[in-house]
């Protein structure tokens, strides 16, 4: 009697493993969800939006330096953000690299059609050189989380049990040092292969999308190679380069070691998630200030 008994214990047993082992993998994935080259413009475009239709006169051609085409209406809200990334010794620099550049116009202004995000964009070359970009600010700037996949700085910000002193004029402004960060960076790229790589992903994207999802397809790799990687890699690479300047600017603002450990930790944590190839970029902004703490960063 005993070995069917015993028999059934161990079946019992195994489909009691098969299913936490279920429980668990879904949790995984749950926790690291898998990217693919459908998720990231998905969850990338939940933040930045669409680009807004470009002015129909060129934004070099509208003055030098920095132009502020801010709403009355939105006007005061705007000053405070401003304020805020104006606050740090970063925030001061990068403003004051693009408004005396007599080279360049960075055009900023606001918009309601993606009222809690940002983006950079209509970005103008000559003769190799980046001479003029705009960004775009919701008119909600001040609310709203992106997800930690692809900003693990800005979504660190969200309240917690332990964590939530961090006003909103500051989550404004750590927005708007991201969207500093894709100029900064766009300014040092290629524009060849920038404009390329623009003009090629939808194609990579409708491959992708017709042919069963298969990244082995020969017409992806040679699209690959064309523009230095799939799609979902350049983008995560373009948004943790915005990522970094916002932690830049978070790395200025917020001194106060009880905050700032907290903040730092949980930013480690989601950089470890989602962009562990890409912590050597967060790393140095960390280790650029050796008098303080690194604060869960090794």
């Amino acid at each position: 009697m005993r070995s069917p008994r015993v028999a059934i214990s161990v079946v019992l047993l195994a489909l009691v493993a098969v299913s936490l082992t279920g429980i668990s993998r879904a949790a995984r994935r749950t926790e690291r969800p898998q990217r693919n080259d459908i998720l990231c413009p998905q969850l990338i475009a939940a933040y930045h939006g669409a680009e807004p239709l470009a002015d129909k006169r060129s934004a070099s051609d509208q003055g030098k330096g920095i132009i502020e085409d801010i709403p009355e209406k939105y006007a005061t809200r705007y000053q405070n953000w401003k304020r805020e990334f104006l606050s740090t010794e970063a925030g001061r620099e990068q403003w004051a690299l693009y408004q005396d550049n007599t080279h360049f116009t960075l055009k900023i202004t606001i918009s309601r059609d993606n009222a809690e995000g940002a983006t950079t964009g209509d970005y103008e070359w000559n003769a190799g050189k980046l001479v003029a970009a705009t960004i775009t600010l919701g008119t909600r700037l001040d609310a709203g989380y992106p997800n930690p996949i692809y900003f693990p700085v800005m979504n660190s910000l969200g309240p917690t049990e332990s964590f939530d002193r961090v006003s909103g004029v500051t989550l404004a402004a750590t927005k708007i040092a991201h969207e500093f960060g894709h100029v900064n960076r766009t300014a040092k790229v290629d524009h060849v292969l920038y404009q390329l790589q623009s003009q090629l992903m939808p194609e990579y994207n409708r491959i992708f999308l017709s042919n069963g999802r298969n990244a082995n397809d020969p017409r992806l790799i040679e699209l690959a190679g064309k523009i230095g990687g799939t799609p979902v890699e350049i983008w995560e690479d373009r948004e943790y380069w915005g990522e970094a300047n916002a932690m830049v600017y978070l790395r200025d603002r917020i001194t106060e070691e009880s905050l700032r450990c907290p903040l730092f930790t949980r930013i480690r944590r989601s950089v470890d998630l989602y962009a562990r190839s890409y912590e050597m970029r967060f790393l140095e902004v960390v280790q650029a200030s050796p008098s303080r703490k690194i604060c869960g960063w090794q």
